[in-house]
């Protein structure tokens, strides 16, 4: 199944932006005993580091991927289902949404996968809630609350249980989430209007009227902003999007995009290339480029 892209715009700057949350990236994998050919990665939708050994994954239309080298790959689980909102909130522990691969879909089973959970990096995942209905294009954790948005329905979701049920709030369009543990109420959006915040949990939203358009959004401690803009500049904010710096920029737009901490950046291109910075997004450099 493909996504259809969003575009977001801002008339002042005459900024357009077309967050590409379908298509294929041109990155192989290492071949690790799936059925040939192999699909490679598709197009990357998630990207993170698992505190438990360190390794940098990559999720992906196609599957999950372990960096091995700056230019090859491993497939978990010889598994090719697609990974939309994937973040790991923990050692070994991700959590993921998205659609089966190719070969389990059947009339008698949606092509959703809910909220899935995985407690051993990816290797096995179970099913948590909304299996068949939601297909979470971003999942966002914030102390005891998870958030995420449903492009079935268009909706802001908030779970206060780790994702077992849900409650529904404001309907939009959202590109991604941030929200963070110590104001676990308030969760951020970038949406096409731009950068939206809101203090209820997602019942309501106003803009973020200092903000610049941003296609990607994290919160770190100390009510610290960082996004990618949609031009691939990188943007900070020390006070909750009071007042904004911009940092580097990256080579084109961020198809995904986390910050680790305030250190660390990752973000991965359209082509599959993943790059990342270590002085907080002042400079960046490849961490996994396909050979060839």
């Amino acid at each position: 199944m493909r996504y259809i892209g969003r575009w977001l715009r801002t008339g002042a700057a005459g900024v357009v932006l077309g967050v590409a949350l379908a298509g294929c990236g041109q990155a192989s994998p290492e071949h690790g005993g799936a059925a040939e050919p192999d699909l490679g990665i598709g197009h990357v939708h998630g990207l993170g580091v698992d505190p438990a050994d360190g390794a940098l994954y990559v999720a992906g239309h196609y599957g999950l991927f372990k960096v091995t080298s700056p230019t090859t790959m491993a497939r978990v689980a010889d598994r090719n289902q697609d990974h939309m909102g994937f973040t790991i909130v923990g050692p070994k522990t991700f959590l993921a949404s998205g659609h089966p691969s190719a070969e389990d879909v059947s009339p008698e089973r949606p092509p959703h996968l809910g909220l899935i959970r995985s407690a051993d990096a990816g290797v096995t995942w179970k099913t948590v809630s909304a299996d068949g209905s939601a297909d979470f294009h971003s999942i966002q954790p914030a102390g005891d609350n998870l958030y995420a948005f449903d492009s079935q329905t268009s909706k802001i979701w908030r779970s206060l249980d780790g994702g077992a049920t849900w409650t529904q709030g404001s309907e939009g369009q959202a590109i991604d989430l941030g929200a963070g543990a110590e104001q676990p109420s308030r969760v951020y959006a970038t949406t096409p209007d731009g950068l939206k915040v809101s203090e209820d949990g997602g019942v309501s939203f106003t803009g973020v009227t200092k903000a610049p358009l941003l296609s990607h959004v994290d919160v770190l401690p100390g009510e610290m902003l960082v996004g990618a803009g949609a031009d691939g500049q990188i943007h900070t904010s020390p006070d909750a999007g009071k007042t904004w710096t911009a940092a580097g920029k990256l080579p084109g737009q961020a198809s995904a995009f986390t910050a680790v901490d305030r250190q660390r950046l990752l973000a991965a291109l359209e082509d599959g290339t993943v790059l990342e910075s270590k002085d907080g997004g002042k400079t960046f450099a490849t961490a996994f480029r396909a050979a060839g």
